[in-house]
C-alpha cells in the first residue's frame, strides 16, 4: 500500500477512535447527571465499579465468541495500573468534595504538564515550539471558561495532587502496556477490568458513604433509576474501551487535549439544551482560545518533529540522506 493511502487510512482510523471516546464520554456525563440529578444516585465509586463489572462482562463474552486472543501481563504489571487507576478515581471524587470548584478545574489542568513530564523522561518525546504553544492555548482557553472561584486547603491540595499524578500515571500505563506487551485494548480492559471491578465494588460502598454520608442500600431502586444505571453501565463499555483505543494509538498528552475539548463540548451542549445560564463573553471568548489551540496542537503535533521520541531523531535524519522513503518518518511519529 502506498505511503499516503497507509496515512489516509490511519487518519480516517484516528478520527474514528476520536469520535468514539467523544461521543461516549459526553453521552454518559449527561446520563451520569440526570442520574445524581434527577433520581439522587450519588455512589459515584459504586457506580464506577458497576462500569467495570459490565465492562468484564462484555470481554468474557468476546474472549468466549473468540475476538480476544490468550494475552499475558505479569501480575506486578496489573496490580500497579490498577492501583494507580483506583487512586484516580478516588482522588478524582475527594478532590472535588474537598476542593473549590475553581482549584479543582486547575488541578485537572495541571495534568497535561505532568503527562508532559512522564513522557520526557520515561519515553524521552521531544515536542516541538508550536506543539507546545497549542497545549498551552488549550489550556488557557479552557481555564477562562472553567475556572471561577479559587481556594485552597491543605487536605483538598494533598487529594488533588494525589488525583493528578495517579490519573496522569494511569494514563501514561495503558499506553506503556500496550506497546511493551502487545496488548489490544480489548486485551487490556479483559486483564484490568475485572480487578478494577472486584476493588472498587468493595470499597465503593463505604468511600461514598464517607463523602456523601448516604448509604447505597437505602437508595430507592425504582424502575426509571434503575433503567438509568444499565444506560449508564452500558455506555460506560464504550467510554472504557474507546479511551483505552485513543491512548494506545496516541499518547496520555494527546488524550488530555481531547478531554478538554470535551469539556467545550458539554459546556457548548449544556448552553443549547438546558439554557443560557451563565453564558457569557469570557465564556464565549474561552470557548474560542481552546478551539484554536487544539486546531494548533493537531497542526503541529502532526507534522515530522513536532513529537516524537529523542532516540529517533538522528536515525531518522541519517535516513533522508539515504534517500529512505517517507513511511519511515511517520513510524518515529508518536
Amino acid at each position: 500500500m502506498a505511503p499516503s493511502s497507509k496515512a489516509e487510512k490511519k487518519a480516517a482510523v484516528d478520527a474514528a477512535a476520536w469520535m468514539f471516546n467523544v461521543v461516549t464520554s459526553v453521552g454518559i456525563i449527561i446520563v451520569n447527571k440526570a442520574l445524581m440529578a434527577t433520581y439522587g444516585f450519588s455512589f459515584a465509586t459504586t457506580l464506577t465499579g458497576l462500569h467495570f463489572a459490565t465492562t468484564t462482562l462484555m470481554t468474557v463474552v468476546l474472549r468466549w465468541m473468540g475476538y480476544i486472543q490468550p494475552s499475558h501481563l505479569p501480575l506486578p504489571e496489573l496490580l500497579k495500573f490498577v492501583l494507580f487507576a483506583n487512586f484516580s478515581i478516588v482522588g478524582m471524587n475527594v478532590s472535588l468534595m474537598w476542593n473549590s470548584v475553581g482549584f479543582y478545574q486547575i488541578a485537572k489542568l495541571s495534568m497535561i504538564p505532568v503527562s508532559c513530564l512522564l513522557e520526557v523522561v520515561f519515553d524521552k518525546i521531544r515536542y516541538s515550539r508550536d506543539t507546545k504553544l497549542g497545549i498551552v492555548v488549550v489550556l488557557l482557553g479552557v481555564a477562562v471558561c472553567t475556572v471561577t472561584d479559587v481556594s485552597v486547603n491543605a487536605k483538598g491540595f494533598i487529594a488533588a495532587f494525589i488525583a493528578v499524578w495517579s490519573t496522569s500515571l494511569q494514563q501514561y500505563y495503558v499506553h506503556y502496556l500496550q506497546r511493551n506487551y502487545s496488548l489490544s485494548s480489548f486485551n487490556l480492559l479483559g486483564h484490568t477490568a475485572p480487578v478494577q471491578a472486584a476493588s472498587l465494588l468493595m470499597l465503593g460502598p463505604f468511600l461514598d458513604y464517607w463523602l456523601t454520608n448516604k448509604r447505597i442500600d437505602a437508595f430507592d431502586f425504582n424502575i426509571p433509576s434503575v433503567v438509568f444505571i444499565v444506560l449508564s453501565c452500558t455506555i460506560a463499555v464504550g467510554t472504557n474501551l474507546s479511551q483505552f483505543i485513543c491512548i494506545g494509538r496516541f499518547t496520555a498528552v494527546s488524550f488530555q487535549v481531547l478531554g478538554h475539548m470535551k469539556t467545550i463540548l458539554v459546556l457548548i451542549l449544556g448552553f443549547l439544551f438546558f439554557g443560557r445560564e451563565g453564558l457569557n463573553l469570557h465564556v464565549v471568548l474561552g470557548m474560542i482560545i481552546a478551539i484554536f489551540g487544539m486546531v494548533l496542537y493537531g497542526n503541529a503535533s502532526s507534522k515530522p518533529g513536532g513529537k516524537e521520541r529523542r532516540s529517533h531523531s538522528i536515525s531518522r535524519s541519517s535516513q533522508q540522506k539515504h534517500g529512505l522513503s517517507e513511511s519511515s518518518e511517520l513510524d518515529d511519529k508518536v
